[in-house]
């Protein structure tokens, strides 16, 4: 090995110490209860504190603020809960990524148009369907349906 292998450990060494892992550009949506516009400036204000945020958008209509830059949610939900208000993070989503969007835990009258409650994969549709003894009775593959159709 010698002293060109020895070289080469103690340089590797220290470019491995330079590097830093470097956090991703995260967007971090809450959804947050406001009431006017004094309340959408204390939540701007507060959020523009985190460490690492860059961009700060309040949207007082949709009850939102998203927040852009090197953060983390947990952080900024932290932050969001200092101005005593009702906070969580965004639970909303285009309906097209949801398979079932109608299922009773997915359907919000609050939502934003074209948006369902985020809800898990094992939520059922049969919760919102008509159980099949009422579509088979008018059915027209049954012989003893009703015939007033």
């Amino acid at each position: 090995m010698g002293v060109e292998g020895t070289l080469e450990y103690i340089s590797d060494l220290l470019s491995s110490m330079k590097k830093k892992k470097k956090k991703q550009t995260q967007t971090v949506a809450l959804k947050i209860r406001m009431d006017c516009e004094g309340c959408a400036r204390k939540v701007k204000k507060v959020l523009s504190g985190v460490k690492g945020a860059k961009s700060v958008d309040v949207d007082l209509k949709q009850q939102k603020a998203t927040v852009t830059g090197y953060v983390e949610p947990k952080k900024v939900l932290a932050a969001a809960q200092t101005t005593k208000k009702k906070v969580e993070l965004w639970p909303y989503v285009p309906y097209t990524l949801v398979a079932n969007p109608y299922v009773a835990q997915a359907y919000d009258k609050k939502a934003p148009p074209n948006h369902v409650r985020k809800v898990p994969d094992t939520a059922n549709i049969t919760e919102t369907t008509v159980d099949d003894r009422y579509s088979n009775m008018f059915s027209d593959e049954n012989p003893n349906a009703c015939s007033i159709m």
